[in-house]
């Protein structure tokens, strides 16, 4: 079975003394990504000293709306800092989806075609940028331009994986060139 890594979080700050962390979650299934007993591949940032290839959930807990972890490999805080701006991916099959039908994995959605409301195309989908406030999808259009459309229901309206298309309510300035840009 083909698989691909799907990113789940990343590691904020420590929290307390025996290793716990704070989570910035990337996925809309906290509970069974961060299961105790997962295994978590890990990518450590640019410049960071840490030797983690995976880390083991050993528990993980709310509080105050942010979800803290705390992971086998991570035994107190001093290794709690070292880990901090880790990216953690769960492996998944490529042929997998969320539970939820209105959410994708970034590589469903790499690759399909984008067309306005009315069928003209508008170009290929390239990626997903995950922001603070929202997502963003990359858009390149047939002229090479690369443009970002934020990922929400009312710029977005379809996502067909299966047809391999979506659909962007396009605005002038969003995809399509403001009339004064041409």
């Amino acid at each position: 079975m083909e698989t691909i890594d799907v990113v789940v979080g990343r590691i904020g700050k420590a929290h307390g003394l025996r290793g716990d962390v704070t989570i910035n979650v990337r996925t809309d299934e906290p509970e069974r990504r961060f299961a105790p007993g997962s295994v978590l591949g890990v990518e450590a940032p640019p410049g960071s000293a840490s030797t983690l290839r995976t880390v083991t959930v050993a528990s993980t807990r709310w509080h105050s709306s942010v979800l803290l972890a705390r992971f086998e490999e991570i035994p107190d805080r001093t290794a709690a800092e070292a880990a901090r701006g880790i990216t953690l991916f769960a492996t998944v099959p490529v042929d997998a989806s969320p539970d939820d039908p209105d959410e994708f994995y970034d590589h469903q959605l790499v690759g399909l075609a984008a067309y306005d409301v009315s069928g003209a195309e508008l170009g290929t989908v390239t990626g997903l940028v995950h922001g603070g406030a929202q997502d963003l999808l990359a858009v390149r259009t047939p002229d090479g331009r690369d443009t970002l459309v934020p990922f929400v229901k009312a710029l977005v309206p379809e996502v067909d994986v299966a047809g391999g298309r979506v659909v962007i309510a396009d605005r002038p300035g969003l995809v399509t060139p403001l009339p004064e840009d041409d």
